[in-house]
């Protein structure tokens, strides 16, 4: 059965559209940006590289061979081993659902990563409560975000891998961290936003497979 990633770029305002160029080049048939705000709290990056400016994150699904290659090339074309030019992460998809592009996929239960060095962390809240998971996180450790205000919209691509609304007055806060550190980051948010209490918003972490232009 194929085995299927999901690259995820956080660049800078305006270059979404030339990585989404890049990737198609590599065998990346659509993907879908949001616009959401970074945040850091001093220049030893593990995240983002720049303090309160506008980010674009870009999600590009993709066989696991065709996603390697594609996330090589983006890293190289986006120049990310360069300070202030942006990230990019791959995750192993185990499911999904709903793709025109893909069909339904449905991945070994073993799961693929076993020694993941980072995490990405998810956090779904009410509209303008971004900043208290932020805050929680780096109490723990953490050394930046993104929140990703609800209204964001892709750009006009014929293709589009995500369909999906989410509703307008919810923040997605996106950390990524070191795996040792990922749990306590985690009870911190949990504590600090009550996540236990219903409606009160989630929170999951995904192991992390590849990383580029992290310091």
């Amino acid at each position: 059965m194929p085995e299927f990633d999901m690259i995820v770029c956080i660049v800078n305002n305006g270059h979404g559209s030339k990585t989404l160029k890049i990737a198609k080049n590599y065998g990346i048939k659509g993907g879908t940006i949001f616009f959401g705000t970074g945040t850091v709290r001093n220049k030893l990056l593990e995240f983002l590289d720049l303090n309160d400016v506008k980010k674009e994150i870009v999600l590009m699904v993709a066989s696991h061979e065709t996603a390697m290659e594609a996330a090589q090339m983006i890293n190289k074309g986006m120049s990310f081993h360069k300070p202030n030019h942006g990230i990019a992460f791959v995750l192993p998809i185990r499911n999904m659902f709903g793709s025109k592009t893909y069909g339904n996929i449905t991945c070994s239960e073993d799961g693929r990563v076993t020694d993941s060095m980072y995490n990405a962390i998810f956090t779904v809240v009410d509209r303008g409560r971004g900043e208290d998971v932020v805050e929680a996180s780096k109490a723990a450790g953490a050394r930046g975000a993104t929140i990703i205000h609800a209204r964001g919209s892709g750009i006009h691509e014929t293709e589009m891998l995500f369909a999906m609304q989410i509703e307008p007055e919810k923040d997605v806060v996106l950390i990524l961290a070191k795996t040792d550190i990922c749990a306590e980051i985690i009870s911190s948010i949990r504590a600090k936003l009550d996540i236990d209490s219903p409606g009160a918003g989630i929170v999951f972490s995904l192991c992390v497979s590849e990383t580029y232009g992290l310091y």
